[in-house]
């Protein structure tokens, strides 16, 4: 039996349910559609059992002459509710949030990014973020040609803790025991001095702990990311509540 296009002016139901969220009587939703399911879209054999309520799989429409490489597009909001994702590489987000209720993305825990390999075909590169027990900022860059001085970032005024500063330099051509003679937070600088008043060239890589929010709590009792005893507003967490919509104006 073959039919052509099909409109539906009410409601299309597969099935003997009476789904509420669809409305009912004089309060439907025109156009809606209820399927008791399993639902499979997509290539026939994309799927070789149900495994899911609703599966998607790529497009296998002979009239369609390019098939789209997606199978699954959303451009509105998408919430997931007492629920898991498994096997996700999610390669990115637009907008301003991404929620996930009582959801796990990550359970290993790290974070990390994994990108196209910039010099070799056909590879990819991954790497995993450096952690740490606190909040903290970088500066590095090369002290040369008669100079002494670091000029720390001027955004680092107010941003950073001057005492947790911890300096380190490496000297480049020859061993000039280069130190940190002086550090001076009102000039947003640090002083070298080289041994004998040879020229100083080094690298320097510094690290601070940043001052506007509270310090991070390490350890703590709970069963959850929820249980944290600290502000729930400060930090984001990867695999809890990563990507989260938080005003920090």
């Amino acid at each position: 039996m073959k039919f052509g296009n099909i409109t539906i002016g009410k409601q299309l139901f597969v099935g003997w349910g009476l789904p509420k969220a669809l409305g009912l009587g004089e309060k439907q939703i025109r156009g809606a559609s209820y399927v008791e399911g399993p639902l499979q879209v997509g290539k026939d054999d994309a799927f070789s059992d149900v495994s899911a309520t609703v599966m998607i799989g790529p497009e296998n429409n002979t009239d369609v002459e390019s098939h789209p490489s997606d199978s699954l597009v959303v451009e509105g909001d998408m919430t997931v509710n007492n629920g898991n994702i498994h096997s996700t590489n999610l390669l990115g987000c637009t907008g301003q949030g991404v929620a996930l209720s009582g959801s796990t993305i990550n359970t290993q825990g790290w974070k990390g990014f994994d990108i196209k390999h910039p010099n070799k075909e056909k590879h990819r590169l991954r790497h995993v973020c450096v952690e740490g027990p606190e909040a903290a900022i970088y500066h590095r860059g090369r002290v040369c040609n008669g100079k002494n001085v670091i000029d720390l970032p001027e955004y680092w005024r107010g941003l950073i803790d001057y005492e947790s500063l911890t300096i380190q330099l490496t000297a480049i051509h020859s061993h000039q025991n280069v130190i940190v003679k002086r550090i001076s937070p009102i000039e947003g600088r640090i002083y070298l001095q080289a041994q004998g008043g040879m020229p100083v060239d080094c690298f320097y890589h510094i690290m601070a702990a940043r001052v506007d929010g509270e310090p991070l709590i390490v350890e703590y009792e709970g069963e959850t990311p929820a249980d944290y005893p600290g502000d729930p507003e400060q930090f984001s967490i990867s695999g809890y509540d990563y990507g989260r919509g938080v005003n920090n104006e």
